[in-house]
């Protein structure tokens, strides 16, 4: 056989390698569409275009940019579907970049900002560091662990807590609807922020009433207000590391995702002390498949690998932190969103 003529059938193509290599590229770059994505969002971009197309030399008059660069960065989004460039050159909004607006329900310009700012940004750049040590390096950068640093500014802190709480309002509905919830009874949200989730849960359970429990700083800028929810809520500042408020249901969202798992079974027990024998815990978080299909979870573990302790983890390793803390994994149930719901209750005693 002629050696020239044989082929690799575990080798490409020469055409299928080029795109291989073009495709390898892209995601070596990627890192530009968040900045891309960033830079129009602190710019308000999508503000400017609320009442149709622009072109870049009017919304460079109107955000104070160059309109050369601005256009350069918005024909990238544009790739990506958020904005879209016209036959004129005009930019226009798409769905993606609606979300951009500050003016619309469940805006998500406040979350791409934090999303992408340099708590995240810097570590993230450092990231084979923290591969090799297996620890975070953003103490190394900042000089504070994440929360401390956090803790330090009031205007870090004070954006951080909008970030997410932009983050959350678009997911608080499905996640609401698919929580396990008792026909009455007293719901506590445990870290629950500005309470974004409770007040979801308030407005479907008429007959519920509601605790909001988290850091002082936190809860003043609580969500629970207006007559549909008037006198079924109260508002708790304490540390979820040591004890929690007495209730019939315990929602914990985006929590334990933060922490490693001495701290999470430090939040844990401090709820299992708490609770009844007819109480239930609801952990919310993302429940990372053992496949290799993509997930947001995956991307947002990344991002806890950075920045923080936690991780995003699988079913088994929720079943095996509330059993260590004395509770019971019941049933996970899933969410039209990228999270699920943990249902856990008190564990059994064991007869002696």
């Amino acid at each position: 056989m002629d050696k020239e003529a044989a082929v690799d059938p575990a080798r490409p193509a020469p055409d299928d390698r080029n795109a291989l290599v073009l495709k390898l590229s892209e995601h070596a770059l990627a890192y530009l569409h968040s900045a891309t994505l960033r830079a129009a969002a602190r710019l308000g971009v999508a503000d400017h275009l609320a009442d149709g197309p622009r072109t870049p030399d009017q919304l460079a008059a109107l955000t104070g940019a160059d309109a050369g660069h601005l256009r350069r960065a918005l024909r990238l989004l544009a790739t990506r579907d958020v904005f879209r460039e016209d036959e004129t050159g005009a930019f226009a909004l798409t769905p993606l970049a609606e979300l951009l607006r500050s003016d619309v329900p469940r805006s998500m310009r406040e979350a791409v900002s934090m999303l992408s700012d340099d708590t995240f940004w810097r570590p993230a750049g450092r990231l084979e560091e923290t591969v090799r040590a297996g620890r975070t390096v953003f103490d190394d950068i900042f000089g504070a662990s994440f929360f401390d640093y956090l803790a330090s500014s009031e205007e870090l802190g004070a954006a951080f807590d909008t970030g997410m709480a932009a983050l959350s309002d678009g997911e608080n509905s499905a996640i609401a609807a698919a929580c396990p919830l008792p026909a009455t009874g007293v719901v506590a949200d445990v870290g629950g922020g500005r309470g974004g989730l409770l007040r979801e849960v308030l407005l479907r359970g008429r007959k519920l009433t509601g605790v909001l429990y988290d850091r002082a700083a936190v809860v003043r800028g609580h969500a629970l207000e207006g007559p549909e929810l008037a006198g079924r809520w109260r508002v708790e500042s304490g540390d979820f590391f040591t004890s929690a408020p007495a209730a019939d249901v315990y929602l914990v969202k985006r929590v334990l995702h933060d922490w490693d798992d001495e701290d999470c079974l430090r939040i844990l027990r401090a709820c299992r002390a708490a609770m009844t024998e007819d109480s239930r815990l609801l952990v919310i978080d993302a429940v990372l498949p053992r496949d290799n299909a993509p997930h947001h979870g995956k991307s947002l573990d990344v991002l806890m690998m950075t920045s923080l302790p936690g991780r995003e983890r699988g079913a088994d390793d929720f079943r095996r932190l509330l059993t260590e803390a004395g509770l019971t994994m019941i049933r996970i149930h899933p969410t039209a969103s990228s999270l699920s719901v943990v249902e856990a209750a008190v564990a059994a005693a064991k007869a002696d």
